[in-house]
């Protein structure tokens, strides 16, 4: 039996149709109990349950054999982890974001930027390449409020529509990356129980192909 950890939140519930499709229906519904484990119908896997931030750790311990994880929440936290495939959904990009009269080059600053984010590491590895030095403010809440009150220069964090930075007056600068569900898997768990992953990730590739328009 495989153990997957899966995220609570939205992205379970999107999940939860294309494990049904890959055969790995839960007993109960994942949105809706409480427990912290649920076993599979068919018996060949079991979930655990876990906050967005901590699959990834879970996986990299061995905790868990595989999970699924956002790709934002894989670069924030850069764990040691194969990812197979990518499942297509919860679709967002990373994004540098700021005042429209802050828009110009970012190569062309010469003083720090401050730049608040829910994503520090990704925020200093990405002004970091750039050869840019960066004040990174870890913030929980809504990011945009740092921009916009003069926290920061920029924020980075990830967008879908982009709604929240226009109705905030922000516009996005720069993208860093196009992030998306990945299935990720322990590096020993993948030659450990070789055989179960590989029919896991099939099996799951075959539920997103069939999910495609």
């Amino acid at each position: 039996m495989l153990r997957l950890a899966l995220p609570t939140g939205r992205m379970l519930k999107q999940a939860t149709p294309f494990l049904e499709a890959a055969g790995y229906a839960p007993v109960e519904s994942l949105s809706d109990t409480r427990k912290l484990t649920v076993p599979s119908k068919c018996g060949r896997v079991e979930y655990l349950l876990v906050k967005p931030v901590d699959a990834p750790l879970y996986i990299e311990q061995g905790v868990a054999e595989a999970g699924l994880c956002g790709k934002d929440v894989l670069m924030e936290v850069d764990a040691d982890l194969l990812e197979p495939l990518d499942l297509g959904f919860s679709k967002c990009r990373m994004v540098v974001a700021g005042k429209p009269e802050l828009e110009r080059k970012l190569d062309n600053l010469l003083s720090p930027v401050r730049v608040a984010s829910k994503f520090p590491r990704v925020a200093q590895n990405h002004f970091r390449k750039k050869g840019l030095p960066c004040t990174v403010f870890k913030l929980s809440g809504s990011v945009e409020i740092g921009a916009v009150l003069g926290l920061s220069h920029y924020i980075v964090d990830i967008v879908e529509t982009g709604t929240t930075l226009r109705e905030n007056g922000l516009v996005v600068h720069e993208e860093i990356a196009e992030c998306s569900a990945r299935l990720a898997v322990n590096r020993a768990a993948w030659y450990t129980k070789l055989v179960e992953i590989r029919e896991l990730v099939d099996n799951l590739r075959q539920a997103v192909e069939g999910a495609k328009p």
